[in-house]
């Protein structure tokens, strides 16, 4: 399982993927552009939930900009989210079916469709290609088996927890994000140790496989 720590480029994160580490980044358009490198996947955000956050409004000029640069470049995004809208199921909907043909018309990505509170599986619209699982942190946790199991490419969003990383790897979770690995040592050197744990350098305490059981 990828996890990308946003658009983080500390050299910490070039030596994980050094060591062979799935690690990766997520780009949003308020994010300066940064020009890939073959060793580090990347998606593109649609920098919705960003911007919603700062209490601040979408620029739909900034996003287009931004992947008329990546899609000129040699090295494609996994996947990028369509425009949708934060914790508004209907809405997001609705924004599916405005910006989907138009970019699909216009760009050769592959496109994430970005869940919300209250969606279920038969909202989905057959043209996405990745699952993003977003909404609320309870709601999205309480449903991420409800995901893996009806879809084969799942992202979940905003994931800063050692244990929920493993709960994601352990449904077949294909990537994630977090801003929050850097923000102290101790979630830095949690995020390793998932890493390590991935790999097989550390195993885990047996109380700790109970209780994600």
């Amino acid at each position: 399982m990828i996890v990308m720590p946003s658009n983080n480029a500390k050299g910490i994160v070039h030596y994980w993927a050094g060591l062979g580490y799935p690690v990766g980044w997520l780009f949003t358009p308020e994010n300066c552009v940064r020009e890939p490198v073959r060793w580090m996947p990347y998606a593109i955000d649609n920098g919705r939930f960003s911007v919603w956050s700062a209490g601040k409004e979408w620029n739909e000029f900034d996003f287009t900009k931004m992947l008329d640069y990546y899609n000129e470049t040699l090295l494609k995004p996994r996947w990028v989210v369509v425009p949708d809208c934060v914790g508004n199921r209907d809405e997001t909907l609705r924004e599916w079916d405005k910006w989907y043909p138009i970019l699909k018309q216009s760009y050769d990505h592959t496109w994430a469709f970005c869940v919300q509170d209250g969606m279920t599986p038969a909202d989905v619209p057959s043209e996405a290609e990745v699952v993003f699982v977003g909404g609320t942190k309870e709601w999205k946790l309480r449903n991420l088996t409800m995901w893996t199991e009806s879809f084969d490419r799942v992202h979940v969003g905003a994931i800063n927890s050692f244990k929920v990383l493993l709960r994601c790897q352990e449904l077949g979770v294909e990537s994630t994000d977090g801003t929050g690995w850097f923000r102290g040592p101790k979630m830095t050197e949690a995020l390793e140790r998932y890493f390590k744990v991935q790999s097989g350098e550390i195993q885990l305490p047996k109380q700790t496989e109970l209780a994600l059981a």
